[in-house]
């Protein structure tokens, strides 16, 4: 199992997974990570999930991707911050309340991993940072939202909160300002982090033109 592991990812990026895995949790566990607007957080969990995925490919973006949908998860159960939506999915159908927290975490990691190797070869690593970003907070939030419609939304709980409203202006509406917010940061601090990176050594290829 070890050498499997060290054959996927090298010392620096083993190193780079931990970090982000602890940064994960420190968002996860503590305020500073999690801006609650409403209903929904602005969550900065994004930002290592994105990072992992410019330094350790679609894989290591996979992984943080899960460490940040099981601690989503854990939060509807008030382990961490604790969640109001995730505590009320949670009560309707824990299963599902898993499958919405932790399926399109993993899945966002994978779209980020693979949006910088694409990026990058077109142009260099600072700019396929900040694409990766982007993605990374876009992703996120159309699965989740995606998949809290497709799982809840029959439920009277989402019957509430969409008020008759269509699917798309009610994920338009519901997110608003959060996700522009979230894609803006993550856009900028993974962009300057793939060019800091680069220099460092951690990536390989151009930091900037």
């Amino acid at each position: 199992m070890k050498t499997n592991v060290k054959k996927m990812f090298n010392v620096r990026q083993l190193t780079i997974l931990g970090l982000m895995t602890a940064l994960v949790m420190i968002f996860s566990f503590t305020p500073i990570g999690s801006i609650p607007v409403g209903p929904l957080v602005i969550t900065l969990n994004v930002i290592p999930v994105a990072i992992a995925a410019v330094t350790c490919g679609p894989v290591g973006g996979a992984v943080i991707g899960g460490v940040f949908g099981l601690f989503s998860f854990l939060q509807c159960i008030g382990v961490g911050v604790p969640s109001g939506m995730g505590a009320a999915l949670f009560s309707i159908n824990p299963f599902f309340a898993f499958v919405q927290r932790f399926i399109p975490r993993v899945l966002v990691g994978l779209i980020a991993g693979y949006a910088f190797k694409i990026t990058k070869k077109l142009s260099n690593n600072g700019v396929g940072g900040a694409v990766a970003g982007f993605m990374t907070a876009f992703s996120n939030t159309l699965l989740f939202m995606t998949t809290l419609v497709l799982l809840f939304g029959r439920t009277d709980y989402m019957e509430k909160l969409m008020k008759g409203k269509n699917v798309i202006w009610f994920i338009i509406t519901f997110v608003g300002v959060n996700a522009l917010v979230e894609m803006l940061v993550a856009t900028v601090v993974t962009a300057a982090a793939a060019a800091v990176l680069t220099k460092a050594g951690f990536i390989k290829g151009k930091a900037k033109a």
